[in-house]
């Protein structure tokens, strides 16, 4: 068998497509995070929450109402983007404009309440949502086994992170977003209605993250504890790509995805802390992060 360094080349390949999974979730979370950060300059530590409410609300509408994995593909991020917009309309723009410590508290307190509320329901010990029919088996690379599920995952991540980027950065709405968060005043001026804008790119980002939970839900264990578990690592991605930075997020989940997996390979005992590792190293050398604008 051939072999890399002494790995052989299957484990690599496995390995590196594990990498490829995780960090499509990576991306997808550290995604909306930017897209909260960036636009409105909120800390959404109830970011974890959401991805957990968009795994949670596929396993429950299938056990309640027989609801198929593509209706709740789509349900799932829907239902959790209008909770989030409910929360940020009665929430957090009662702080708006103040210190980013109000909006990180706030967002970690609902984080809690969301976890404590669904541990005291369902337990820890996590609900099962079985593989669709249609992403049952995988293909044979020759060099690795790749089951259809994990490929869709990738592509389904790919194009969402793809063309939330392009909707923000090439066209009108994705302007209208960054001129209203900018200077309100100015906006409302012209006639937009900034704080429907506000709320609706606040519920978008809450929909990112539901989006992740629901293609998350036939691979992983849901548990009401699942979205503390990646919250923090995804909050490392985000400070390596640049805060903010939308394709910063994007580019750098699928990296960090890849060198954790490489990792577990050449050294496993460290593959819990390298993501964190790389985040000292940049803020060291770069502090606005690799695709964040200097201060």
């Amino acid at each position: 068998m051939t072999e890399i360094l002494g790995v052989p080349v299957a484990v690599l390949s496995g390995q590196l497509m594990l990498g490829i999974i995780n960090g499509s979730f990576y991306a997808l979370l550290s995604l909306g995070l930017a897209v909260i950060f960036g636009l409105l300059k909120i800390i959404n530590f109830a970011h974890g929450a959401m991805y957990m409410l968009g795994a949670m609300c596929t396993v429950l509408m299938f056990d309640a109402f027989g609801v198929n994995y593509w209706v709740a593909l789509f349900l799932a991020p829907v239902v959790v983007g209008c909770f989030g917009i409910v929360l940020e309309y009665f929430l957090l723009r009662r702080i708006a404009g103040q210190d980013h410590i109000y909006s990180l508290l706030l967002t970690f307190g609902i984080a809690l309440i969301l976890q404590g509320v669904l541990i005291n329901i369902y337990g820890v010990s996590g609900l099962r949502y079985s593989m669709p029919e249609v992403f049952r088996g995988g293909m044979n690379l020759g060099f690795m086994f790749l089951p259809y599920y994990r490929a869709w995952v990738i592509v389904a991540a790919l194009l969402v992170c793809f063309g939330t980027w392009f909707m923000i950065e090439k066209t009108r709405l994705g302007s209208y977003l960054r001129a209203g968060t900018e200077d309100s005043q100015l906006m409302q001026g012209f006639g937009i209605n900034v704080p429907l804008l506000i709320s609706l790119t606040y519920g978008f980002g809450v929909m990112l993250a539901a989006f992740a939970g629901a293609l998350a839900a036939p691979i992983y264990s849901v548990s009401p504890v699942m979205g503390s578990n990646i919250l923090i690592v995804v909050f490392a991605v985000v400070v390596i790509g640049g805060m903010g930075s939308i394709a910063g997020a994007v580019i750098t989940g699928l990296m960090m995805g890849v060198v954790e997996g490489f990792t577990k390979v050449f050294y496993p005992e460290g593959s819990a802390a390298v993501i964190f590792l790389v985040m000292v190293v940049v803020l060291l050398i770069r502090p606005s992060g690799l695709f964040g604008k200097e201060a």
